[in-house]
């Protein structure tokens, strides 16, 4: 496939800038899913750390939908014409806490648009900026790194596992299933159907089952942390996705302390393959 790098790259630097409210009833849906046992959420409670991506949702008309369940491309992100988009990781700063009840605007920013040659073929790597304010005041920073490739060929050799670490301090069996995944979606307002859809995710984009949200892995893992150190303040947060998971097997999120600092955390599948490696900076 010809893909034109020069014209996707017309589209660094274009921004929007979309507003919202920090309203509770997904914060109360966000807890359940979780399945936490917390108090209600008060008038005045904080956001948890990047549950901000509860807000702000894509909210284009159906008849904007692409055949995957994405938004048509060639709006705000570049027109990839590559199949399979996957949200291959992020890094964020934590500056200022939202809380129930603000308002808050966010500002998105084509920071890159690179192409590179895989083992499978092409693969362009999409990075966006995002910045979200409230009151006046710097939230949060995020790199949002999107990868868009091509669907495997029949035959195709898998890429070789990575072992995931051990010795972690905690750790947290989770079984994805498919109420699970779509609670999920359904929080997010995420049509992409890999992570509903079976026949289409099996029989068109060729994985072995329902796709485990790449934000919903990083949200577990936070959780973790949450629910191991409840008294420490996330100020920077960063992850990879390494492996898919799917909702065929459980999978366990695991962290341990580095340092007073820093948090190393990640997610193994049930063969004892890395799924997603991840760092949190706090206080």
């Amino acid at each position: 496939m010809s893909i034109d790098i020069d014209h996707l790259r017309s589209w660094i630097g274009q921004s929007v800038t979309a507003e919202d409210v920090v309203t509770p009833v997904p914060l109360q849906a966000m807890t359940a899913t979780l399945d936490r046992d917390d108090p209600p959420i008060g008038p005045d409670a904080s956001l948890p750390p990047c549950w901000h991506w509860l807000y702000f949702l894509p909210v284009q008309r159906q008849s904007e939908i692409g055949p995957d369940g994405h938004p048509k491309r060639g709006g705000f992100l570049p027109p990839v014409p590559l199949p399979r988009r996957m949200w291959a990781g992020s890094q964020l700063q934590f500056f200022t806490p939202l809380r129930a009840g603000q308002r808050m605007t966010r500002t998105s920013r084509i920071a890159d648009v690179r192409l590179k040659e895989g083992r499978s073929g092409p693969l362009v790597f999409v990075n966006v900026d995002h910045e979200v304010r409230t009151q006046g005041k710097r939230a949060i920073l995020e790199r949002h790194d999107i990868v868009y490739r091509e669907l495997p060929t029949p035959g195709e050799a898998a890429p070789a596992p990575v072992a995931a670490p051990t010795g972690e301090a905690w750790s947290r069996r989770i079984d994805p299933d498919d109420v699970l995944l779509f609670r999920y979606s359904a929080l997010t307002f995420n049509g992409h159907r890999i992570h509903y859809d079976r026949r289409y995710v099996t029989e068109v984009e060729g994985y072995p089952g329902l796709v485990v949200h790449g934000p919903l892995i990083a949200t577990l893992l936070l959780d973790l942390l949450r629910r191991e150190m409840p008294q420490a303040t996330v100020k920077a947060f960063s992850f990879r996705a390494v492996k898919p998971l799917f909702d065929i097997a459980p999978f366990w999120v695991c962290g341990r302390p580095q340092d007073g600092k820093t948090v190393s955390l990640w997610a193994r599948n049930a063969d004892g393959q890395l799924a997603m490696e991840a760092s949190a900076t706090i206080d």
